[in-house]
């Protein structure tokens, strides 16, 4: 017998200084059975740090292999940002770029022998690719905290996050990296 998706549903006050994006944010997603705590916990500290017009959650999660994990259409329906969540190969990424004005990837896992590897192949607009990794701390006490319902508050400035609960607040830096560096 197939197994779920667990429905988690969260409330978040989101305030981002860096954008100029407030916004008290209630919205459920859904947590694939093969989806990692650790994935599940990026995709939506994506969700919050990309936040605007047009922003969503791609159709069929990780059932849709063809998606990114997050997508900005403008109002006419055209793709402008394929939004990553993990590690893709090259190849996803080189049809990103060939897709959408805007490529990002925040990945859910430590990037260094991903980004060592794919440096090497061949990207369209490679260096136009933007990669966010947000503090593995951060992550790991996020998941420490989730629950099917959730409630806080997530502040956003300069590159970095602080998500206040009820008993407490937590905190991280997001990471600008580049697949033109070296390692």
């Amino acid at each position: 017998m197939a197994l779920n998706a667990t429905l988690h549903s969260l409330e978040i006050q989101l305030s981002d200084s860096d954008r100029g994006v407030y916004q008290a944010l209630a919205f459920r997603v859904a947590q694939h059975p093969s989806e990692t705590r650790d994935y599940l916990v990026t995709r939506v500290l994506a969700y919050c740090l990309e936040y605007t017009q047009g922003l969503a959650f791609s159709r069929g999660g990780l059932a849709e292999p063809d998606e990114p994990a997050l997508t900005i259409r403008d109002l006419s329906g055209t793709l402008t940002n394929w939004i990553e969540v993990g590690l893709p190969e090259a190849a996803r990424l080189h049809k990103a770029a060939k897709s959408a004005a805007r490529v990002v990837v925040y990945p859910h896992r430590d990037p260094g022998a991903w980004l060592a590897r794919i440096r090497s192949e061949a990207i369209h607009r490679m260096d136009r690719i933007e990669i966010y990794a947000i503090d593995r701390e951060l992550i790991a006490a996020l998941v420490a905290r989730l629950s099917r319902r959730m409630r806080f508050d997530c502040v956003s400035s300069e590159r970095h996050l602080y998500l206040s609960f009820d008993d407490g607040t937590i905190d991280g830096s997001i990471a600008r990296l580049h697949l033109s560096d070296a390692v």
